[in-house]
């Protein structure tokens, strides 16, 4: 049947007595006011160009075979060019959900009506699995479309049943992307817009169910795990509005956090149903409309008001009178106190997940460590996404730590081998449930998240650790939730990475060296960094910022047989001495070495640019590396005991090319020249030559000055910190 007798059809089909109660053409025309919303929903792939809109096939399969026009008379009307069939919008609505348009035409134009929100109900129908496979998740088992109050679709989330289980993906019709909006609407707003009583429950299924009973019912997108923050409870304003949660503890601890957001939104009351201790566990609205239950009757049986929280704040003499005990510390002094955070920071192979293995290690098993005192066997659950099983469990193995203090920590210490997810929503989830199976015996004394930045959410697509709300975001909505979903006591460790600054910050604020946003600074009550002062050094500085109670003194440690030891005062005074004039020394050596391999080379009539000389004599005399040497022969020339000449034509010299300095000269440093070549003989005569500087560098500027007299050689005065 070609389009132009689907026309005909529709047509007759208008005063026919299975015609809904807004004719055919009236349906046909909301279609077509709304047509890029309609096809977006018909092909969350398809793509516009122009006048015309193309996908592969009726199917939703990618490709431009089909084509639809946007505009015009011939508006909503279809062809595929692959098969050659072609229709209008109704035909394709139908072929789209596997209809016949002939036989199946009464159900055809009230799905139309329900999408446009023209019914007043909205019954429960299971959605026909679509052929067209969506990545590796197979056909969608089911589709739920999010409009607003006016009809004008949002968003469609997709449901999937692959071999793992049940999965969702939500398109965004206005970004056209796999996404979920921002903000993230409820669905039914259509009936939500003329309703005074809202029910809200977890996911579309249950809505449906309550739907088709005849109460007005809404979720958020994604359900329980919906981000509260981030989902738009306008349309709730000035409505009377029960949650139903799932029958489990995510549901109930949803149903708080969206009544206080709710509220806020402007509700004029807010409940949460009580669901009564003989449902099963996760038993829902879906189940009791299945069970027969009157949604209305069971609402009003288990209604209960919903009290917002309250912000406490307390007189002076309230604070003065109270003579409670303070809390005992998790890790004495006030290092990691009940519900603290502490952040350990250390630049990449400064040794931090050796000292945090060996840290936690003494932690559960009770024992103090490098001071650190833990008030009892803290059992410590350690997220790490950084080391595979098999070098995680080498590294434990290797510890040089007492047998007796590895068997009372063995039971109390849990670690995960490298975790390959970021704390999204479905990161969360997982983590929780893990954290739930090892706290089913005790609870868990200290979380410990290693590194934040590759378990970083910002919340936001594409926010980084540098931003301030992103990372508040993090903090409160993902690490909080850990700590509060397990045990609001319990201490957070996070790890993170440090940046460089220069010698003053960090010896007047090493904590300036935490990367990312300053918002963490702010947040936890602990701070700890571990660092070299040098990085030719073997030893490594502790240092310490609390908030919660006095400072603790920066400590000095090494490794010693395997262990971490703090080095005395006086040790690390004579250790780090003996040091520094070992540096002292050697930087004299290379600078004498290439003092002496300039006016060797120069005998030999080679001269070189500092770049030149660093790169011919790399690795070479003991010189080091590239930037070693030309540091050093960049304090050689702020000292003037090596200077420039830039006249290379006055010694049979080539260009010295682009370097702004010149060749690289020394005091006493000479070059044979050739005079002449005699006939008789045909010996060549060389005449030796002193070089002389043409210019030398400034000590205060780094700037080149001409040389005043260049038969005295002038050493700049003092010392200059190589």
């Amino acid at each position: 049947m070609t389009g132009g007798q689907w026309l005909d059809f529709n047509k007759a089909l208008d005063n026919s007595e299975t015609t809904p109660a807004n004719s055919v053409s009236e349906i046909k025309r909301q279609l077509l006011d709304r047509l890029p919303h309609v096809l977006a929903h018909l092909f969350p792939n398809g793509i516009i160009r122009g006048q015309q809109f193309f996908i592969g096939d009726v199917e939703g399969n990618t490709g431009k075979s089909l084509v639809i026009e946007l505009a015009g008379e011939k508006a909503g009307m279809w062809i595929d060019f692959s098969t050659g069939e072609s229709g209008d919008i109704l035909d394709l609505w139908a072929r789209v959900n596997r209809r016949d348009i002939r036989t199946d035409f009464a159900e055809i134009i009230q799905s139309v009506e329900l999408w446009l929100g023209n019914a007043n109900t909205q019954p429960v129908v299971k959605a026909s699995p679509s052929q067209a496979p969506i990545d590796d998740l197979g056909p969608r088992t089911g589709k739920w479309d999010y409009t607003d109050a006016e009809g004008n679709l949002i968003a469609c989330v997709y449901r999937y049943d692959p071999p793992g289980g049940k999965e969702f993906r939500p398109w965004d019709v206005k970004a056209r992307k796999a996404q979920a909006p921002t903000p993230r609407p409820l669905y039914n707003q259509v009936g939500i817009a003329q309703a005074s009583h809202v029910v809200l429950v977890e996911g579309e299924k249950s809505a449906d169910a309550l739907i088709q009973s005849g109460v007005v019912a809404t979720t958020a997108m994604n359900g329980a795990n919906a981000p509260v923050d981030k989902t738009d409870w306008l349309p709730l304003q000035n409505k009377h509005v029960v949650i139903w949660p799932d029958n489990d503890e995510p549901g109930r601890e949803y149903a708080q956090n969206a009544s206080a957001a709710i509220a806020n939104a402007g509700a004029l009351s807010v409940a949460i149903l009580s669901i009564p201790v003989d449902k099963p566990e996760k038993w829902d609205a879906y189940d009791a409309v299945v069970d027969g239950i009157n949604p209305t009757d069971f609402i009003a049986q288990c209604y209960q008001p919903f009290k917002p929280p309250s912000l406490e704040a307390f007189s002076l003499g309230e604070l003065l009178d109270d003579d409670s005990p303070i809390p005992d510390d998790l890790i004495e002094p006030r290092v990691l106190t009940p519900g603290g955070m502490v952040v350990f920071g250390g630049a990449a192979k400064v040794g931090k997940s050796d000292f945090l293995l060996s840290w936690l290690t003494h932690m559960a098993a009770g024992e103090p460590f490098l001071g650190l005192k833990p008030t009892r066997r803290l059992r410590t659950f350690y997220l790490q996404a950084e080391v595979q099983y098999h070098y995680l469990r080498e590294r434990l193995q290797s510890m040089n730590l007492p047998e007796v203090m590895l068997w009372r920590a063995s039971e109390n210490l849990f670690i995960t081998p490298q975790l390959r997810l970021i704390l999204n929503d479905e990161g969360m989830a997982l983590v929780i449930d893990a954290l739930k199976k090892v706290s089913e015996a005790e609870p868990l004394d200290v979380i410990v998240i290693d590194p934040l930045r590759n378990l970083f959410d910002g919340g936001e697509e594409g926010a980084s650790e540098n931003d301030n709300q992103a990372m508040l975001y993090f903090l409160r909505e993902r690490v909080e939730k850990l700590r509060d979903a397990i045990n609001p006591d319990a201490g957070i460790i996070i790890v993170h990475h440090t940046k460089k600054i220069n010698k003053k910050q960090l010896i007047e604020d090493p904590f300036l060296s935490l990367s990312g946003a300053g918002a963490l600074r702010g947040y936890y009550t602990t701070g700890m960094l571990l660092y070299k002062p040098e990085e030719s050094e073997s030893a490594r500085r502790l240092t310490f910022e609390l908030r919660n109670g006095p400072g603790i003194p920066t400590k000095t440690l090494a490794k010693k047989s395997g262990r971490w030891t703090e080095l005395a005062h006086e040790s690390e005074r004579l250790v780090n001495q003996a040091q520094g004039e070992k540096l002292d020394a050697e930087r004299i050596r290379k600078r004498n070495v290439i003092i002496q391999v300039l006016y060797d080379e120069a005998q030999e009539g080679r001269f070189y640019t500092a770049n030149q000389f660093a790169e011919k004599f790399e690795g070479k005399h003991g010189l080091g590396g590239i930037r070693t040497i030309n540091e050093r022969i960049s304090v050689g020339t702020t000292k003037g005991e090596i200077k420039f000449f830039r006249n290379p034509q006055a010694y049979q010299l080539p260009p010295y090319g682009r370097s702004r300095f010149g060749y690289l000269c020394t005091e006493g440093m000479t070059i044979k020249t050739f005079k002449r070549t005699y006939p008789k003989t045909g010996e060549s005569l060389f005449i030796e030559q002193l070089v002389k500087p043409t210019h030398y560098k400034c000590p205060q500027s780094g700037q080149l000055f001409e040389e005043g007299n260049p038969d005295i050689w002038i050493y700049q005065q003092g010392e200059v910190d190589g």
